[in-house]
């Protein structure tokens, strides 16, 4: 039987089932007992929220503290939740539903029900936070009735670990020298679970509905490649995965060796960096330098530019670790569908190819100036070889406009990003 899903990641891997225990049961609605008090329900509500609360910032805190990039990518999305176990709508909801005469944990499942399902009617990628919330409230009631809220089975050896959905919590803490693969009934790409997942290399399919009909022993193939649960897969088909883990695992040891072509011509593997934090990621799998920095994080979220003391320490951050390797930074893209309030006008006609990149920055030249002023100062205090260009460059003048003001401020590698149509026109002009 195939199990079609959304696969995460490009690799295969294959093991017994262990399917993880399933969500407590919802509590019956029934008239809580004349003995116990609205203030006594609302009080244990509010202890078993702050206890989740606790521990998913605690869990978020340990997130932090993790060797490896993608568990600690975890920690914000496990902060935000716990932020959701103490949001005071949800309290309300749940104490209204206590002063009804709902036991403690009748109106904590409806409560939550209420905000999971106004998620859901969000849509898209806010319908698929309902699933985190969920678990949120699984926890709480969990506390409520005294029991152990729903988790990852232990095992003394590995296995593919198949749920209904994960929590931030859980992936974050997958023991993953057990866990072979993971595989959900629920979840999109853009679920929290597939991120994580992503993120710390482990094998996923997602959204496999069908997932339901496996048991736990069962030995399956999970091919994240083209998103298939395979159950009772063949010896040919088990070989298969063995081979290409092999072929993995050939590829990880050529890490940090220099990228070529089998006949010895030099091809530099480089990075598409984010953010500086990116950077340990890219030297694990082994990069040569970075072929493309977006300088937006800096600004994406403010209400105004960053200082040039703030950029200095980015970029100083970021060249740092590529001492004597390439990084090629570019300035500041807003426009389109990246709009900053105190960049982008309302009213431009043509947002994608009209005032943006480059011509809005020469309409705030104290942006400008302050991007070039603080690489020039990262520069100056490390050893990376340092390229900056332009977004969104039409012409010649406007590329020969650029380099000289780079220039001036110290810069010795200035150039452009090639990326608007008219450019191609005037190649051989703006290379001169």
């Amino acid at each position: 039987m195939v199990i079609t899903g959304v696969g995460i990641g490009r690799s295969m891997a294959y093991g017994e089932v262990l399917c993880m225990a399933p969500a407590l049961h919802e509590p019956e609605d029934s008239p809580r007992a004349v003995s116990v008090l609205a203030e006594d329900a609302k009080k244990a509500v509010k202890n078993a929220l702050n206890e989740v609360n606790k521990d998913l910032n605690h869990r978020a805190s340990e997130a932090l503290e993790a060797k490896d990039e993608g568990t600690r990518k975890a920690a914000p999305i496990m902060q935000a939740l716990a932020q959701m176990a103490i949001d005071p709508a949800l309290i309300s909801a749940i104490e209204s539903g206590i002063d009804k005469g709902k036991t403690a944990e009748r109106a904590t499942w409806e409560g939550f029900a209420q905000f999971e399902d106004m998620l859901r009617n969000l849509g898209g990628y806010m319908a698929e936070r309902a699933g985190d919330l969920h678990d949120v409230g699984q926890r709480v009631i969990a506390s409520l009735i005294g029991v152990e809220a729903p988790g990852v089975p232990e095992s003394d050896s590995p296995f593919v670990l198949v749920a209904k959905d994960l929590s931030p919590a859980d992936t974050a803490s997958l023991d993953l020298s057990k866990v072979q693969a993971i595989v959900t009934l629920d979840g999109g790409p853009t679920s929290h679970t597939a991120i994580l997942a992503r993120a710390r290399g482990i094998v996923a399919v997602v959204g496999a509905h069908d997932a339901s009909q496996l048991k736990n022993h069962q030995i399956v193939v999970v091919d994240a490649v083209n998103g298939h649960v395979i159950s009772s897969p063949s010896e040919e088909e088990i070989a298969h995965v063995k081979e290409s883990r092999e072929r993995l695992s050939r590829a990880r040891e050529l890490r940090g060796l220099p990228g070529s072509t089998k006949d010895g011509h030099l091809i530099p593997l480089l990075a598409n960096v984010g953010k500086p934090s990116d950077a340990v990621t890219a030297h694990e799998y082994g990069a040569e330098g970075v072929g493309l920095f977006r300088t937006e994080f800096l600004f994406i979220g403010n209400e105004q530019p960053p200082s040039i003391e703030e950029q200095t320490e980015s970029y100083t951050e970021l060249l740092s670790q590529f001492e004597g390797k390439k990084v090629v930074i570019r300035l500041l893209d807003a426009g389109a569908d990246k709009p900053l309030p105190f960049l982008t006008p309302e009213d431009e006609p043509n947002p994608a190819l009209g005032l943006r990149g480059l011509r809005t920055l020469r309409q705030h030249m104290d942006v400008l100036d302050g991007q070039l002023e603080a690489l020039s100062r990262a520069d100056a205090v490390t050893n990376a070889d340092l390229w900056v260009m332009a977004p969104m460059v039409s012409d010649e003048h406007e590329a020969a406009y650029f380099v000289k003001l780079g220039k001036s401020k110290g810069l010795k590698k200035v150039g452009i990003m090639a990326e608007v149509p008219s450019i191609a026109l005037v190649a051989e002009e703006v290379a001169q």
